[in-house]
């Protein structure tokens, strides 16, 4: 019965709410119990009546812990909603607002079935281009370059919605000729587009590199846009194959010296008076601290629209092409496969010969200029403008300090750590197979699951539709917990379970971490993505620091590895109210100080 269900849960329990329970019955076990004994009250009156001694001595011993939980769990049932019941009832679609909505949302292949469904003719599909940022029209101020001046006749002129479209169709408005891009090769047609730029006020860049890894990569060239259509490419660094044995031997053609180019670009780019507009700037601006250059005045266009369009998949600059200029860019895969080399591993933008350079990097401050038309003027239009630049904008200069930081890590500890999870390992290994009396491949799942479920014959096994056995964690967890299993049969599924766990730790960490470390710094330089979630955190990878586990015992340990500079300490605190009081204190930020003397809300 659906009263019954605050019944098993206060019995079995839920982490995630810190919801006790009674400890050792799950979801199955409280729905077996709820369901003979007719309620939890019921059952804890008779919990002697039990035949299995652990599970009676259970429910007698936490039977004061099973009725806080069903207070914890019942939902509150005198909650002023503000509507009548009648209101509630089923209505039939207005096909055309819903309709309207869903290819507003591009649910283009949801808006199609339920046309059909409702019998009415679908919506036309969005423009790529205009369309796309034009329809989030709103109330906005202008935005750069004109577009205030373009915009400010006629009906409507000058508010945000119009400055929106008009930026919207500015972009647009020239083509984009990969033909028309310029290869600039000496110092003197630098200065002039270094000069064109603080002309407009402002420039898209963006650098080309040997890796991904920004803290390790090559400076290669970079790329200049001044206006849409109006683009270049300089190379600093490219090679070209020599005669078919050597790589980096022949002259890849002329080219601006590393330095000289740097020391040209750097007045610009330091220079607050001229915006530059990038795609993922943290990356470039990793690159250029490595040589001594700042970044002042910028704009990202990935983090504006990470902040209007948070809740959308990608703020790849491919897919934001396709997306708002319907436009396919070159991609990475197609340019580094005329790099020479057999292996891709061996390929790297040094080189691809730079005319193919010059249309792929010139591409993207191109088409990165032009997003920041489409996109900037929506910042106001739908009232994020706060959001962009008070906290996603002033934190990619943060993160790239903490990334060129890195943390330390002692690679010895990392070493007997992995010593001794393998002989740890290699112990419970050999339990699990004297459990299972004959050897098998602990790593196998097919193999783990016809043990468990066609020879020992354990109970809840399910099929893949592949009709192989499931032995995903969360299942075999629910075995380790049935008490009605033999002592044997649990033993060998817990074993099994700390075998995994520590294996994982192993290959996951301790012998995967040290191979991050950096041999110039000695430490670790993760990268933290700033638009890879839908909920504002940051993920990390290469590699993902933030899922060391700390509950366990070897998480722990493994966290002892990362360490401090001799006479500093490493702080671990959390987002609550203590912490940021002490941190305000000891690192004395007077914004912080301030902010709590205001009585402000931090969170």
């Amino acid at each position: 019965e659906p009263d019954r269900v605050v019944d098993v849960q206060a019995l079995a329990g839920d982490s995630v709410d810190n919801v006790p329970g009674v400890p050792g019955i799950g979801v199955k076990t409280a729905a077996q119990l709820i369901q003979e004994y007719g309620d939890l009250d019921t059952l804890l009156e008779r919990a002697g009546e039990i035949k299995q001694p652990k599970r009676r001595e259970k429910l007698i011993e936490f039977a004061d812990q099973a009725r806080m939980s069903r207070e914890l769990v019942r939902l509150k049932q005198d909650v002023q909603v503000g509507v009548r019941p009648e209101q509630m009832g089923v209505q039939e679609p207005q096909p055309g607002a819903l309709l309207g909505f869903l290819r507003e949302m591009e649910f283009n292949t949801l808006t199609r079935k339920i046309a059909e469904a409702l019998g009415a003719e679908p919506p036309p599909p969005l423009e790529a281009s205009v369309g796309a940022s034009v329809r989030h029209g709103g109330n906005n101020t202008a935005l750069a370059g004109g577009a205030k001046r373009g915009a400010a006749s006629g009906d409507g002129a000058g508010t945000p919605g119009a400055v929106v479209a008009f930026n919207a169709k500015a972009a647009t408005a020239t083509p984009i000729e990969r033909s028309a891009y310029v290869t600039v090769r000496t110092r003197e047609e630098l200065a002039a587009w270094i000069a064109e730029a603080r002309e407009v006020g402002r420039v898209a860049f963006d650098t080309e590199t040997t890796s991904l890894d920004a803290i390790q990569a090559e400076l290669v060239g970079f790329s200049l846009a001044t206006r849409p259509g109006r683009a270049c490419y300089v190379p600093v660094g490219h090679r070209a194959a020599g005669d078919g044995l050597d790589f980096g031997e022949a002259d890849a053609g002329a080219q601006i010296g590393l330095r000289d180019a740097l020391d040209a670009l750097k007045p610009l780019l330091e220079d607050a008076s001229v915006l530059k507009i990038g795609q993922n700037l943290k990356y470039d601006m990793l690159v250029l601290r490595r040589h001594g250059v700042g970044l002042q005045s910028f704009d990202d266009t990935m983090l504006i629209s990470y902040a209007l369009d948070g809740g959308r998949g990608s703020h790849g600059m491919d897919d934001l092409a396709l997306r708002h200029l319907g436009h396919t860019c070159i991609s990475f895969k197609q340019v580094i496969a005329l790099a020479p080399g057999k292996k891709a591993a061996d390929k790297t933008f040094a080189g691809v010969p730079i005319d193919k350079a010059t249309e792929y990097a010139a591409e993207d401050a191109d088409v990165t200029l032009r997003l920041w038309m489409i996109l900037k003027p929506r910042l106001v239009a739908e009232r994020m403008t706060t959001v962009y630049e008070t906290l996603e904008r002033p934190l990619a200069p943060v993160i790239v300090a903490m990334e060129d930081a890195g943390i330390k890590v002692d690679r010895n500890i990392l070493s007997r750590l992995s010593g001794t999870f393998a002989q740890r390992a290699a112990a419970l290994e050999h339990e699990v197979t004297g459990l299972a009396g004959e050897k098998f491949n602990l790593a196998s799942p097919k193999q783990l699951g016809e043990l468990l479920f066609d020879k020992l014959k354990l109970p809840g096994g399910k099929k893949t539709k592949t009709g192989q056995w499931e032995t995903r964690a969360n299942l075999l967890d629910e075995l380790a917990a049935n008490e009605e299993l033999p002592d044997d049969a649990r033993r060998l599924v817990n074993t099994m379970l700390e075998w995994r766990q520590l294996t994982k730790l192993r290959s996951t960490y301790t012998d995967a971490l040290p191979g991050h470390i950096v041999p110039a710094t000695g430490r670790i330089h993760t990268s933290y993505s700033l638009a890879a979630t839908t909920t504002g955190r940051l993920a990390s990878t290469e590699p993902n620091l933030q899922n060391i586990p700390v509950r366990t015992k070897e998480g722990r340990e493994i966290r002892t590895a990362f360490i401090a500079e001799k006479g500093h300490k490493l702080i671990s605190a959390d987002y609550s109210q203590i912490e940021l009081r002490v941190l305000a204190h000891i690192a004395d930020i007077p914004q912080l100080r301030q902010a709590f003397a205001d009585g402000l809300d931090i969170h």
